[in-house]
């Protein structure tokens, strides 16, 4: 991938970082871990590999996403925002009456989301049964469905991985945010969950390892997920919980939590200092 491609999705996800920040805002509780975790992977997705137009996010050729950590629905708002899909005035309305952003998606009332998610372990369910239903109709679209890794604790997330492979959906294409923290601590001293590719690959799948914070990595390895052909394909991708801002990196606290005023001024102020140093940096 050239730097004329990667540079502005390595700036895209500082951006997706900062809305996230100021949709929590100061003394509102929000999921700032584990969207930021996956700003590079939404990155990528939205403004570089998926198929999605957004003046015509009805478009029944369109790639599905399907947010199944749905908590971490953050992203994918900020991400619909700087399509235009979403009005910017709404980051000022997260998680209110008044608003159309809420804490887990709401397809009702929040344009450019595919499922309503946030009860863990459905998504990859709801992404097979998109894309039998997409190769019944003879469409293009592939379906990406995000989980997180201390998701993979739900037994429904294997009965969909079963069902997919022997449905040979290659149109359908899982991500694993591996950032090894969920919400009451590290996944390793919860419930560890060792070996992800290899389970994946036991059932069927073909499973590829990425930094999930490396936009040309992230490119290239999408790219092979959509040549697989025959069955479905996983990305396990390994990120940091909470990355880009300091004081939330691998922190459970910040998996959902309270910024102060402090910390939110901390937190926008490095994230303009990122973006100024990449303008100086051409």
């Amino acid at each position: 991938m050239t730097s004329q491609e990667i540079a502005p999705l390595q700036r895209m996800a500082i951006r997706l970082r900062r809305d996230i920040v100021e949709m929590i805002g100061v003394g509102k509780a929000g999921h700032l871990g584990g969207s930021c975790s996956l700003a590079e992977i939404i990155a990528a997705l939205y403004f570089s590999r998926l198929r999605f137009d957004p003046h015509r996010i009805d478009d029944p050729d369109r790639d599905r996403l399907v947010l199944s950590k749905g908590h971490s629905v953050l992203v994918q708002y900020a991400a619909l925002i700087e399509l235009g899909v979403i009005p910017r005035e709404e980051i000022g309305r997260v998680k209110t009456l008044k608003g159309m952003l809420q804490g887990h998606p709401d397809m009702e009332q929040t344009p450019g989301l595919e499922a309503v998610t946030g009860s863990l372990g459905q998504g990859l369910s709801i992404g097979m049964g998109m894309a039998l239903a997409l190769r019944q109709d003879r469409r293009p679209s592939r379906v990406w469905v995000i989980m997180g890794d201390g998701e993979l604790n739900e037994g429904q997330v294997w009965e969909a991985a079963m069902a997919a492979a022997a449905y040979r959906l290659d149109r359908l294409s899982g991500i694993v945010d591996r950032n090894g923290i969920q919400a009451t601590g590290p996944i390793a001293e919860v419930l560890p969950n060792p070996d992800i590719e290899r389970k994946f690959e036991a059932f069927g799948w073909k499973a590829m390892t990425v930094n999930g914070h490396d936009v040309d990595a992230l490119l290239r390895t999408m790219d092979a997920a959509g040549e697989v052909s025959g069955r479905p394909t996983v990305i396990v991708a390994d990120t940091v919980k909470g990355k880009g801002i300091p004081f939330a990196e691998n922190s459970a606290a910040f998996h959902n939590a309270m910024m102060t005023r402090e910390q939110y001024d901390e937190a926008l102020a490095g994230l303009d200092r990122q973006l100024s140093a990449m303008d100086r940096a051409g």
